[in-house]
């Protein structure tokens, strides 16, 4: 079974071989889990004139207990889209490589990539696979965004994609936020957010309503100056996908930070 995979789904290779190692099949004890775990918050993506930006903050959470200060929610999903996670860490970490890996896995059977509408359904459907844990509170709501290649206009190649925790895929428009801040990350955005915004400007805008988040949400991190943990951002454009640097966030982190002193209402 290994040596033909029959099959350009890992996830449906995988239930075929091994099913006990997808995430959603794994038997749980009766009753809600949901404290049990760290939880990921905060995540936004933006759509720009020539790609789109995805950021998180780095914060995890148990109750009211901060269980890590530097987790990366905000990850490459293949060469030109991006996925960040929301929810039971674990589990939404899992998740995420696996998804990883069903990209890559149908790429190298098909010899070509999935389209960013495949790409979509085929998060919608592990997402979906999930639901017996959702229900028991270990849910996982990621956010999924990438660039187009097949778009009729490349200045409208940044799409974006949220999901319920029963697998419904929907594509937003212009921008869209997850976790425990996203309404006053989407707050932030709506007042902000303009059509055909250049890469840069979108990631200053991301790192903003992040920051919006946090002033608001005990559950988000903002940016940490003194021990210099600041969000994970993303872009992904004709290029390919690409994270900022260290610098380069910590630049505009800072830069948010120092513009909030002199006003901090925004």
């Amino acid at each position: 079974m290994f040596t033909n995979a029959g099959t350009s789904s890992f996830t449906t290779f995988l239930s075929r071989v091994a099913p006990e190692m997808l995430p959603g099949r794994r038997p749980l004890p009766p009753g809600m889990a949901a404290d049990l775990a760290p939880h990921a918050t905060t995540i936004v993506a933006i759509s720009a004139a020539d790609g789109v930006v995805m950021a998180g903050d780095r914060r995890a959470t148990m109750g009211n207990l901060i269980a890590q200060r530097d987790i990366e929610k905000v990850h490459p999903a293949d060469a030109y889209s991006l996925v960040g996670i929301a929810g039971t860490a674990g589990i939404g970490i899992e998740l995420m490589r696996l998804f990883q890996v069903e990209l890559e896995h149908y790429e190298k059977i098909e010899g070509a990539m999935l389209s960013l509408d495949g790409k979509a359904n085929r998060l919608a459907s592990m997402i979906r696979g999930n639901l017996g844990a959702a229900m028991q509170g270990l849910a996982v709501v990621p956010l999924f965004a990438g660039f187009d290649l097949a778009a009729a206009d490349p200045t409208r190649a940044g799409r974006i994609f949220s999901f319920d925790v029963t697998g419904g895929p929907y594509e937003e428009t212009g921008y869209d936020a997850i976790g425990s801040g996203s309404l006053f990350a989407k707050s932030a955005l709506k007042k902000r957010f303009r059509v055909g915004l250049s890469v840069d400007d979108a990631t200053r805008l991301a790192v903003e309503a992040l920051y919006d988040a946090a002033d608001d949400d005990t559950a988000t991190g903002g940016p940490d100056l003194t021990r210099r943990i600041y969000p994970v951002v993303m872009t992904a454009t004709a290029e390919g996908t690409r994270r900022l640097t260290d610098a380069e966030t910590a630049a505009i982190a800072e830069g948010v930070v120092a513009g909030r002193m002199e006003n901090p209402g925004g």
